[in-house]
């Protein structure tokens, strides 16, 4: 191996971590936030080498970082990791995001009776599967990740989350282990009839009968709607949400969940090219659904932490249409707004969980005029929710942008309804705001206020980088889409769908 393995020991480090996290003595529990954190902050330099080693230029390699080991050679099962630009952009994420939802959660576990090492370590255990799940080319090697992640995160939410922490943990598990069923009886046919082999690129190669694609494309289908989630898959979010501790919902809203649309992008376009186009109008009607009813329900929830999974389920629907779309603007854009969501989402859902531990509650009516007494809080609150509902200047806007403009070449019809998304987020998000930090102070607030509870510096450090990656993707994505184009552009060519011509004219007339 003549390269450094980036993507072996980047899966393996965090899973290290966590045993030995796990193993230090509950009564020492500083000891183990420490240790936990500066053992992410290695694994996010470890990510920062990696993204400095990728090649982005147009005629570089689609999957670099190449790791091979044989793993089950007969059922030709290979541990095999390789990122192109997609799966890249959310290895980013993960280990950015990572250290910063361990600074925020320093105090959550304490709040509750469990051991607050087995806490930090299930955060490090969930790093692990979560890398492992993007960078894995190998497709057993997927379907091993994606189901062993619901693992780490249904112990979060059901042994360190809020009221109905119980119910919530076993729904999410149970909705991602019914998808999980559905891919495995996909993945026993794409062995047998794709050649006897889980390898991504032999398995893009093979040539199945229609039918047969087009049930194979479903069983994966299904998984993946039901982890992003799509409507009607959804009902499982608000409630994880809402009861997870708001670090671990960071994660989840802001990163698990793009493992339902990578893998709609990574495995069903590619492997089942044909079938995808076949059913392009499920993922479209599906995704529009879902951005207007996650809007319109994310209107009348009175718990912020259930306000803010709707109104992911809104911002998934955007995802899906991008993928749909079929045009590299539209995918492009897709792919970013996985990314910033995740940072956009995952800043809501760190602030909130701020206010709730203030305020003991995340009922909205439990606030108001929050704004009087915790300002500077309030005012990171404020920039979250204008990110959120992708306010030019803010990265979300440059996703919901490049979605709808990819997407009114080729189906305007579509990209119209779509529209129509933005301006209920504008309602939701401000309806939220003014009655969480407007109006007359909730009289309970005092206390919070005498007890100088406003932004800590350690908070200040958490919501830091979000606002500043934010505001700066918002004027210069350009880092991002230089390294998501080419890997979305190979998307495309695998599905045989290239840009509408009058797209392509008006470039060339404008050089």
């Amino acid at each position: 191996m003549s390269h450094f393995p980036y993507l072996t020991v980047l899966t393996a480090a965090p899973l290290v971590g966590a045993v030995g996290v796990a193993l230090l003595p509950k009564d020492r529990p500083n000891l183990a936030k420490q240790a936990a954190l500066v053992w992410s902050v290695v694994i996010l330099a470890l990510g920062v080498g990696m993204w400095a080693k990728f090649d982005s230029s147009p005629d570089a390699e689609r999957f670099q970082m190449k790791d091979s080991w044989t793993w089950i050679p007969q059922w030709g099962a290979k541990f095999t990791f390789a990122v192109d630009g997609i799966a890249l952009v959310m290895i980013a994420l993960i280990v950015l995001m990572v250290p910063l939802v361990i600074l925020a959660s320093w105090h959550d576990a304490e709040n509750s009776k469990r051991s607050v090492p087995a806490y930090f370590a299930l955060l490090l255990s969930l790093e692990c599967t979560m890398i492992g799940v993007f960078a894995a080319q190998d497709v057993f090697l997927f379907y091993v990740f994606f189901e062993v992640m619901l693992v780490p995160m249904y112990f979060l939410i059901g042994s360190y989350g809020g009221q109905h922490k119980q119910y919530a943990a076993v729904k999410f598990f149970l909705y991602s282990l019914l998808g999980g069923l559905f891919m495995l009886a996909a993945l026993v046919g794409l062995w047998v009839l794709g050649g006897q082999t889980f390898d991504w690129q032999t398995l893009v190669n093979a040539d199945f009968s229609t039918n047969t694609e087009r049930w194979l494309f479903l069983g994966f289908f299904v998984a993946f709607a039901i982890k992003a989630p799509f409507f009607p898959f959804h009902t499982w979010l608000p409630d994880a949400g809402g009861a997870a501790p708001a670090g671990s919902a960071a994660l989840l809203v802001g990163v698990l969940d793009k493992v339902g649309t990578f893998g709609i992008l990574r495995y069903c376009l590619p492997l089942f090219p044909n079938a995808s186009k076949d059913f392009a109008w499920l993922g479209l009607t599906l995704a529009l659904v879902g951005i207007i009813y996650g809007a319109l329900v994310a209107i009348g929830q009175k718990d912020l932490k259930r306000l803010v999974s709707y109104t992911s389920i809104a911002h998934f629907g955007f995802i899906g249409v991008g993928i749909f779309a079929f045009t590299t603007q539209a995918g492009t854009g897709a792919v970013l707004y996985m990314v910033n969501h995740g940072l956009a989402t995952g800043l809501l859902f760190l602030v909130v969980g701020m206010l709730v531990a203030r305020r003991g509650s995340a009922l909205v009516t439990d606030f108001g005029g929050a704004g009087k007494l915790m300002p500077v809080l309030a005012g990171v609150f404020f920039i979250a929710g204008l990110a959120s509902l992708a306010l030019p200047g803010t990265s979300p806007f440059v996703s919901e942008f490049l979605v709808l403009i990819g997407t009114f070449t080729v189906n305007k019809t579509v990209a119209i309804i779509a529209t129509a998304g933005i301006i209920l987020a504008a309602g939701y998000v401000l309806w939220m705001i003014q009655r969480t930090t407007q109006g007359t102070p909730n009289p309970k607030l005092a206390e919070i206020k005498a007890m100088g509870r406003d932004l800590s510096v350690r908070e200040a450090v958490v919501v830091a980088p979000l606002i500043a990656l934010i505001l700066l993707l918002g004027f210069y994505p350009k880092p991002l889409t230089d390294v998501i184009n080419p890997a979305v552009k190979a998307t495309m060519q695998d599905v045989g769908k290239t840009d509408p011509k009058a797209t392509v004219g008006t470039v060339e007339a404008g050089k």
